[in-house]
């Protein structure tokens, strides 16, 4: 299971998009009210665009990777709120799709 392609096909503004994702979670974790965007909204549309092939597997992978880079690069109680916030989010955002879909 790759997530690659599904990236690759979606992000076409690599620097833009981690600016982008490093303010929603500095958001997550700070709460500086920085982050304007929907996260839901967003995965529903590359859902749909890839045939609502968006899974669970999809998720577990991501987290997996992102648990993995915490983990390697940071330590102590911010790393492990990030870690479960990541946990709830993977979850919710799957749980969305699915109801979303027609």
């Amino acid at each position: 299971m790759y997530l690659a392609p599904i990236f690759e096909k979606h992000i076409h503004d690599w620097p833009s998009h981690l600016d982008y994702l490093t303010t929603f979670w500095e958001n997550s974790l700070f709460h500086t009210g920085r982050y304007k965007g929907n996260p839901l909204q967003v995965h529903e549309v590359v859902d749909k665009a890839e045939n609502n092939g968006l899974n669970e597997q999809h998720f577990g992978v991501w987290l997996n990777h992102w648990i993995q880079t915490l983990d390697d690069l940071f330590l102590g109680d911010n790393a492990t709120i990030l870690k479960l916030r990541a946990r709830k989010m993977a979850t919710h955002i799957h749980i969305h799709l699915f109801e979303a879909r027609e």
